[in-house]
């Protein structure tokens, strides 16, 4: 039978996975909401257990449109869901269930509010500017195999019986721990990926005083965007580039830190992040295109546009 349509591949591919795994799994054809992202999606999970893993049937789809077989389709999504599952961590529902136990596994990540915003309906989070602090439980934060995560959820929230302010401060208390702040200079990143003899080459091995560009992440460099929320992410940036700085989101993993000593100004700062989001950066690991400021003797974080009005009204108070 010729599949022509969406819906008639994702409810065969459903049928047709579960005759290749057995009665022993359970499958189920559901929306799935990530950040930046939804997408449809086959969840399979043993009969026994909570942990599951979610196939993209719209990826699936378009390797069907391009060409490759049915068959071979239902075959690898088949294997790809064992080999998920065997892989994932074991978790102990009873510890789900108690928030003394979970908040010791609370991180945070930031997220552009604007993408999200169906998103964040659903879950407990906080706005600064045009991003959302949200939180995670992290049960494997294992960068080689994988992470496997929990999304905070609203509901989850009113069943531990807690409020946003107190999952918001033990997350700050806690993901500093699981997750700590990393802030390298360009160079030293450079060398790293590059080695010291190739960037010696290339003349890019910069001295620490000359960096003009730092990279803010976390241990792992998964969503370590999220460091933005950490509270001794300002003070500790601002210790290290000497002063006020400007924050580019150079995905949801890292943030570039650049000092504000008058070499770059916001418009091409700006047009800096749109270009890298535009070329490089990939649709789901995007933050957002603006360019943020850290006025480090006010203590004030802001969009960079909003810090230019700020500055030039103080001026004109002065004139």
């Amino acid at each position: 039978m010729e599949i022509t349509t969406f819906n008639q591949f994702k409810e065969n591919l459903s049928k047709d996975v579960q005759k290749a795994l057995g009665s022993g799994f359970e499958l189920e054809l559901r929306t799935v909401e990530k950040m930046n992202d939804t997408y449809d999606a086959l969840t399979v999970k043993p009969v026994d257990s909570v942990i599951g893993v979610n196939l993209n049937v719209t990826t699936l789809y378009d390797d069907y449109k391009e060409g490759k077989t049915y068959d071979m389709i239902v075959d690898n999504a088949a294997n790809i869901a064992k080999e998920a599952l065997e892989q994932s961590p074991e978790f102990d529902i009873e510890s789900y269930k108690d928030y003394n136990v979970m908040k010791d596994k609370l991180a945070i990540e930031v997220v552009s509010r604007d993408k999200n915003a169906s998103l964040l309906e659903t879950v407990p989070h906080k706005i600064i500017e045009d991003l959302a602090i949200v939180y995670r439980f992290i049960i494997s934060d294992d960068v080689k195999q994988g992470t496997a995560t929990i999304l905070v959820t609203n509901a989850l929230l009113e069943y531990y019986g807690i409020t946003v302010d107190q999952l918001h401060a033990d997350a700050q208390a806690n993901a500093p721990v699981i997750r700590p702040l990393v802030i390298q200079g360009m160079s030293e990143v450079l060398a790293k990926q590059m080695g010291e003899e190739s960037l010696e080459v290339m003349g890019l091995n910069i001295p620490p005083e000359q960096e003009q560009m730092f990279v803010a992440t976390v241990e792992g460099s998964v969503h370590g965007a999220g460091v933005l929320a950490y509270q001794e992410f300002m003070d500790k940036a601002s210790e290290r580039v000497g002063g006020d700085f400007f924050i580019l989101p150079s995905s949801i993993h890292e943030l570039l830190i650049i000092p504000d000593d008058g070499k770059f100004d916001l418009a091409s700062l700006e047009q800096m992040v749109r270009e890298v989001n535009a070329t490089t950066v990939d649709p789901s690991d995007q933050l957002t295109d603006n360019v943020y400021h850290y006025d480090s003797k006010n203590k004030i974080f802001e969009l960079g546009e909003k810090y230019i009005e700020r500055k030039n009204a103080l001026s004109e108070d002065i004139a």
